[in-house]
């Protein structure tokens, strides 16, 4: 039987609390992570992970992409995301490679898990022992999560399967649920048994492992992107592709919280902090946001200050609109270069490729002999960076219009000279 729950109602109100910030990324925030100790890491688009225990972080660098997701597990960090690797810190030694991006991590005594849109699982022992690739499934694994014990991996994806493997053998050994709605997050309450999943149709369920019955939450708004329990398991919150969290009261099973937390964008990620007092949030915005859960209606929004690349078009020209669109994610156009997943284009024009100091440049940029100017910048985006610099790390993508690619050249020349 299915309950569809649309009241709203006040949470009990704490006042232990405070609303926080965590800046210094140059990217979204992709993902979220507390330790026991306290310890935020955040896991972002520009290529880098962050170790908080205050305002000023520990930066884990090594990734050659979007870092998607990060996890805790012991005195051990582990983090993965689009350059198709899984990575342990201290070190940044890569443990673990998939031919897809990396979405999802969980971690048990023994193991790491990796969900990859490869369409297989990575089971990586922390001992360095033989790993296991399960699979493949048939399309993109999205999240994955081990039993209470270790012994089994629940997995969801795509095809809108949960699947549960073993991880003695590495076998499917049961399929909980099959619609059609591909399965973007999974929370698995092994003490209550209940698991709860999230999906592309905006729909939060949750089904009793138990009795075989399933609560539905939706305020239609979708996809659902980010789910998290809180620590003595009495709320669950629910990012959206709409940029709200919705928090559930899983002892009455009812929505307790309902608020919008981004200017614009969605919510990719969510951690309720060590002692459950505050909800952590990522997305678009470069800081990670943290709420009391106590907190009153009026909460401050992320991105209050807009992204160039959510700036209204109608307020650019051509060629800072180009920038805005293709470019502005990656980089930025002030001499200290801030952290982001690309070197700043300051003093660009007659720079050698790959020879910006402090940035960790691809073998392919590094020992090219391309110098950037009109030509090789209108050739890269002519052509496309994967046709131009074949293995680079820039995105793949192209600007077919020679109008706007000479728009973007012109706007470049202008704002990167080192006088403006």
């Amino acid at each position: 039987m299915r309950w569809l729950f649309l009241a709203l109602a006040l949470a009990p109100v704490s006042a232990s609390a405070e609303f926080f910030t965590l800046k210094g990324h140059g990217g979204p925030i992709m993902g979220i992570a507390t330790a026991p100790d306290g310890r935020i890491a955040t896991a972002s688009f520009d290529n880098s992970v962050g170790i908080w225990t205050g305002q000023n972080p520990e930066w884990l660098e090594g990734h050659e992409a979007a870092v998607n997701t990060v996890a805790f597990n012991g005195t051990a960090i582990y983090s993965a995301g689009d350059d198709f690797t899984l990575r342990r810190w201290p070190g940044g030694d890569v443990v673990g490679q998939h031919k897809g991006k990396i979405v999802g991590l969980a971690a048990s005594k023994t193991h790491v898990a990796t969900a990859s849109w490869d369409g297989t699982i990575g089971l990586w022992p922390v001992d360095g022992s033989e790993p296991k690739l399960l699979g493949p499934t048939g399309s993109g694994v999205n999240a994955v999560v081990f039993t209470a014990d270790g012994s089994q991996l629940w997995s969801a994806g795509v095809d809108g399967s949960i699947r549960v493997w073993d991880v003695a053998s590495g076998h499917e050994v049961d399929r909980l649920v099959e619609h059609g709605f591909g399965i973007n997050e999974l929370v698995l309450n092994s003490a209550d048994n209940w698991i709860a999943y999230g999906a592309v149709d905006g729909v939060t369920r949750i089904l009793d492992l138990k009795t075989g019955q399933e609560h539905d939450f939706t305020l239609d708004r979708r996809p659902i992107l980010a789910l998290a329990l809180s620590p003595d398991r009495s709320l669950l919150a629910v990012g959206d592709g709409e940029g709200y969290i919705m928090v559930i009261d899983t002892l009455n099973w009812r929505i307790a919280q309902d608020f919008r937390a981004t200017l614009r964008g969605p919510v990719w990620a969510l951690a309720f902090s060590t002692d459950g007092q505050n909800i952590h949030a990522g997305g678009i915005d470069e800081a990670m946001y943290s709420w009391p859960i106590s907190a009153p209606e009026d909460r401050e929004q992320m991105a209050a200050t807009e992204p160039s690349f959510l700036k209204n078009p109608d307020e650019m020209g051509n060629g800072e609109r180009q920038f805005a669109r293709k470019c502005s994610i990656c980089h930025s156009l002030t001499p200290d270069g801030r952290r982001r997943a690309g070197p700043t284009l300051y003093g660009v024009f007659g720079r050698s490729a790959g020879t910006l100091p402090e940035y960790l440049y691809s073998d392919t940029l590094q020992n090219s002999d391309i110098i950037w100017d009109e030509d090789t910048i209108n050739a890269l985006f002519d052509e496309g960076p994967d046709h131009y610099i074949p293995g680079s790390k820039m995105p793949m993508q192209r600007i077919t219009g020679s109008q706007d690619r000479i728009d973007l050249i012109a706007f470049l020349r202008r704002a990167t000279a080192p006088e403006n």
